[in-house]
């Protein structure tokens, strides 16, 4: 075995549909796709949405203006804060009374009338807070399909959206892998599975901290499910517990918007040093509410309004061109917030091939760097050169010179920031002419799904999944040119959809306020190759053998999605195991079915002698 990580399936939901079969990347290059591959998309689309107008699709996909579904940008709730002056003092308030808990108001004199209603009279220099609406400062952001309601397709018992969406993410990628997790599991020993999913935000919406955090200040009670469905690792929970019933390796990372790659890293470490047979990588965040946006608003991050409108000359009335509010390496004024899910599954080479699994791509490296010392902690640092370098040195320590410079590509973050467009471009081109690439490929996929912190780098790494399968990079589609201050030297910037050629690899940049990573990925073919140098072409044409079966059930679940006919899985209260079930000796537990040895495995030399 050569223990590498491979990717046999990649599931979830953005802005763009679903991640399996390819389909949100299909969204992406919708006019540049064949017309089969265009209606299947659709097809999936409209079985999403319920709708069969291609009109409607088209328009509420993507970036695009915030839609009532989510919150109203032009009529945000707000508190207004007052005094009430002399000659005020005479209004009174009535109001029930709760528990002795509830307190007294404060600046009033208060008085019970009948039954438990209170009378308040509020005395001059009281402070009160007037219920108000606002104009937000933004109206655009990357959200789901229009129409689909994750939480709906399942018993979501007030689950925080996010959840919701892992529970679809983790269900789309078995999906897209064609097998069932019992078979799956079958073949894997209790311990050998890891599953690392995480938000970088936690769930911030009315059932999970958001709501716990205001409930007071509008005058509600705190639910008890608040605070614990709102932690920012419950995805992977929600995993292992609801949908895999496996306990697994666990302990996601959280990382801003470099969450996902350092959960990929986590998988990648497990299957590497033979700890894990099976990981489970992902992020899922759903920023799109005001009180969120709010405060990345206040750090001068966000593309406003008023910033597009002033790059588009546009007057103060206008309403700015929502779809094009992202637009990465080009004249532009801040990030698009975006909601998103992103799952892969990881296998070992070995694992992979005697199943019969699909190889997306080799996932063989992910580098990780503190920024070091800094001016500022949300400015960018020297960390990114360290870590691109790295993953680039790796690749061509596997590939080679000539394969390196031949082919290959860069996601690059492309926040649509202006900072972001110099310090990325500068860097890349840098790395290229440390290692003699020309004219490398640059892709910014923001510019179509906005920027979903912890799940950006799936959005990512999914579309790559995409390019290779099609063979077009998606044009950064919302700027006319590059920006004159964009670094160009040696880069290749994907302004319209060109044919691109089967790519070798692919480096993420993604930031955290003091740290860089990057993922290099291998293309299938590539993957296939070094596998067939190790296993042998035996081995390979029995992998093909069985990936044709398994083909068979990606395309016989395929079918059955179009028709509405599937759900995802989520097993709550089922197989869950009592004390009487648990059975323990001194070198092996046993948990219903399963049985988990206890080797106690530890390095040379740390055993006390005597």
């Amino acid at each position: 075995m050569l223990r590498m990580p491979v990717m046999v399936a990649a599931g979830g939901v953005n802005s763009a549909g679903r991640t399996s079969r390819r389909h949100a990347y299909r969204r992406m290059v919708w006019d540049h796709l064949s017309a089969d591959d265009r209606a299947g998309t659709e097809s999936a689309l409209a079985q999403m949405m319920g709708t069969q107008d291609s009109s409607l699709i088209r328009h509420h996909t993507l970036v695009r203006e915030i839609e009532a579904d989510w919150f109203d940008h032009r009529a945000v709730p707000w508190h207004r804060r007052a005094t009430i002056a002399a000659g005020q003092s005479d209004h009174c308030f009535e109001y029930s009374a709760g528990a002795m808990s509830d307190g007294t108001v404060i600046g009033g004199g208060a008085q019970t009338v009948e039954g438990k209603r209170v009378r308040l009279a509020l005395q001059p220099e009281s402070e009160v807070l007037l219920p108000s609406t606002r104009q937000f400062e933004v109206s655009s952001a990357g959200q789901l399909p229009t129409g689909f309601d994750p939480g709906a397709l399942y018993p979501s018992r007030n689950h925080p959206r996010a959840l919701q969406m892992t529970v679809f993410a983790m269900s789309d990628a078995l999906a897209d892998l064609g097998m069932d997790w019992p078979s799956l599991a079958a073949n894997v020993p209790a311990e050998a599975i890891s599953v690392y999913v995480s938000s970088a935000m936690g769930q911030l919406d009315d059932a999970g901290y958001g709501g716990m955090m205001r409930s007071r200040w509008q005058g509600r009670r705190v639910s008890s499910k608040q605070c614990p469905l709102g932690f920012a690792e419950m995805p992977g929970d929600f995993i292992s517990a609801y949908i895999l019933g496996a306990m697994s390796r666990t302990g996601p990372a959280l990382g801003a918007c470099a969450t996902f790659l350092y959960n990929l890293r986590l998988g990648i470490d497990d299957i590497r040093a033979g700890r894990s047979r099976i990981a489970i990588v992902g992020a899922a965040e759903a920023p799109v509410n005001a009180e969120l946006m709010d405060g990345y608003l206040a750090m001068g991050a966000l593309a406003t309004d008023k910033g597009l409108r002033q790059l588009d000359g546009q007057t103060d009335t206008e309403q700015p061109d929502n779809r094009r509010a992202c637009r990465p390496f080009g004249d532009n004024c801040g990030f698009t917030m975006a909601e998103s899910a992103q799952v892969v599954i990881l296998m070992d080479d070995a694992l992979a091939i005697e199943l019969g699994a699909p190889i997306l791509a080799g996932a063989p490296f992910v580098s990780v760097r503190a920024d070091g010392a800094k001016k500022s902690i949300s400015g960018p640092g020297a960390g990114n050169y360290v870590t691109m370098a790295e993953a680039v040195s790796t690749l061509r320590s596997m590939l080679g010179s000539q394969r390196l410079q031949a082919g290959g590509m860069v996601q690059a973050h492309g926040t649509g920031t202006p900072q972001n467009r110099v310090t990325e471009s500068t860097l890349l081109s840098r790395v290229a002419q440390a290692f003699d690439i020309k004219d490398w490929p640059v892709a910014a996929i923001k510019s179509f799904v906005g920027h979903s912190l912890a799940a950006a780098a799936g959005d990512q790494l999914t579309a790559t999944l995409g390019i290779w399968q099609h063979g077009i990079i998606p044009g950064i589609h919302t700027i006319d040119g590059l920006a004159s201050d964009v670094e160009t030297a040696r880069l290749s910037f994907a302004l319209s959809e060109p044919k691109a050629p089967i790519t070798l690899w692919n480096g993420k940049s993604c930031g955290k306020v003091s740290s860089r990573k990057i993922a290099a990925l291998l293309s299938p073919r590539t993957t296939e190759a070094l596998l067939q140098q190790h296993h042998g072409s035996a081995a390979m044409t029995s992998w093909r053998a069985r990936l044709d079966k398994v083909k068979a059930a990606q395309g016989a679940i395929e079918t059955q999605r179009l028709k509405g006919e599937w759900s995802p899985a989520y097993h709550f209260d089922e197989g869950v195991l009592t004390d009487a079930e648990v059975s323990l000796t001194d070198t092996s537990i046993t948990l219903g079915q399963q049985t988990i040895p206890l080797h106690g495995v530890i390095p040379e030399g740390w055993q006390i002698d005597g």
